[in-house]
């Protein structure tokens, strides 16, 4: 019987990425491929790549030198780059790294095992077209493998709206969307696997459109499959957040109370040169018809400061609109050049500065978020465990709100949903006791 050949995946980036890197393993599984843990194991190495954040690639480009002295090893050890890093660069990757043997960007990867047949002849693959098929149609189906109680599932791809800061559009293409019928099939055969709760995902995912409804449709239709009792989404614009999508909020129990509605600015001007598409006045609004329709919502975002021709005022007119919104959660960064796009090309801010605001900008983020999980305390939440704490006798899980959620409760498994009281709220994590 021949032995088995390993794969190693390393996932950088975004949920997406990781739905991705799922599918990848599941595609070399049926080549004889079962995953492990370390790259030492490995005959072949697979780095799935994000290029949002700053110098991207050159981190990849540090992790290949790395596998130089494990290929002189293992003469065999085939090396591939996936995801964006690898749809941006192409050949450059293979012209720097000679010990690259594959690269495949994100819209392609349904071909991964004819690219890496190509290899095992001494050839290099390369393949980082936007192919005209969806690679959805051609991945085989997920094997029946027993899951985790939580699970991501990609609805739509790719971003038309091209905003001034962002690859994604160059990356992952233009916006293309799977058809409700796959989706609800891959959801099913999820909860059969003992998935309870699914994060529907997208680069752009409320302007699904797979569904005659829209992703509030979706959303509804998902919410007919009988052992899944929660369902998510992210990451969305604000241009897209329907009143269809508005009203699931308050009226789909299974959609839970928590949203990540990235706005990046609080001052106009610098929302305009984002070509973001909306003010800061609309997203405040659009926040508050979310808020009456599910008065309970805990809000997430993203924030970039520094962004070119940023002025002080511009950056307290961001800090005002997140002190009138307040959030559960956010992501900051300062702003980072991405060659290609038209950000890039204009006056940037000293990073000094930039520094500086990033510091007080998330100092009032660390507060805000601090401040609502303390006031979780003595409240009633929903608890969807998911593995043991590093306490004997403790699980962990998450609450509706995404709040990560520790209970002393040794009879408690990885799936249950279970009523909880918080009791206590520490820096990153809220403690409490079963209620049923």
């Amino acid at each position: 019987m021949t032995e088995p050949k390993k794969l190693f995946i390393k996932t950088y980036g975004c949920q997406m990425n990781v739905y991705d890197s799922e599918r990848m393993a599941e595609a070399m599984g049926g080549q004889g491929y079962t995953q492990v843990d370390s790259p030492d194991d490995a005959d072949m190495i697979l780095l799935n790549t994000c290029h949002i954040r700053e110098k991207a690639a050159e981190k990849v480009y540090s992790e290949l030198g790395r596998y130089k002295g494990l290929k002189a090893e293992k003469p065999d050890l085939k090396i591939g780059v996936a995801g964006c890093v690898a749809q941006a660069e192409g050949q450059e990757i293979m012209r720097r790294q000679p010990l690259v043997d594959l690269v495949v960007g994100p819209q392609s990867y349904h071909r991964l095992p004819e690219l890496e047949a190509k290899t095992r002849e001494g050839k290099k693959a390369l393949d980082t077209d936007f192919p005209e098929e969806d690679k959805f149609n051609h991945l085989k189906s997920r094997p029946k493998a027993k899951r985790g109680p939580t699970a991501f599932l990609t609805v739509q791809e790719g971003c038309d709206k091209f905003c001034a800061f962002c690859v994604v559009p160059y990356t992952r293409g233009a916006e293309v969307s799977r058809p409700s019928q796959r989706v609800m099939s891959e959801a099913r055969d999820l909860v059969e696997r003992g998935v309870r709760e699914i994060t529907l995902l997208g680069q752009n995912v409320n302007a699904y459109h797979g569904h005659t409804k829209g992703l509030a449709g979706l959303i509804r239709e998902l919410s007919t499959i009988d052992g899944l009792e929660r369902i998510r989404f992210t990451t969305s614009h604000p241009n897209d957040m329907d009143d269809e999508l508005i009203a699931a909020h308050g009226e789909c129990e299974k959609l839970m109370p928590y949203l990540h509605l990235p706005v990046q600015a609080g001052s106009d001007k610098i929302l305009k040169r984002m070509n973001r598409s909306h003010t800061a006045e609309e997203y405040i609004r659009l926040i508050e018809r979310l808020r009456n329709a599910r008065p309970d919502l805990h809000m997430s975002g993203d924030f970039i400061v520094g962004f070119p021709e940023e002025t002080e005022q511009d950056f307290q007119d961001t800090m005002a609109l997140i002190e009138e919104v307040k959030y559960g959660s956010a992501f900051s960064f300062k702003y980072s050049e991405r060659p290609g796009t038209p950000a890039a090309e204009r006056p940037q801010v000293p990073e000094n500065e930039k520094d500086d605001r990033l510091q007080r900008l998330q100092a009032l983020l660390s507060q805000q978020q601090r401040d609502l999980q303390d006031a979780m305390v003595g409240r009633d939440v929903h608890v969807l465990f998911e593995k043991p704490g590093r306490l004997e006798g403790q699980m962990g899980g998450k609450s509706e709100y995404l709040h990560a959620v520790h209970v002393h409760a040794p009879d408690v498994q990885p799936g249950d949903l279970r009523r909880v009281r918080i009791e206590s709220s520490s820096r990153n994590s809220l403690s409490g006791v079963l209620l049923g």
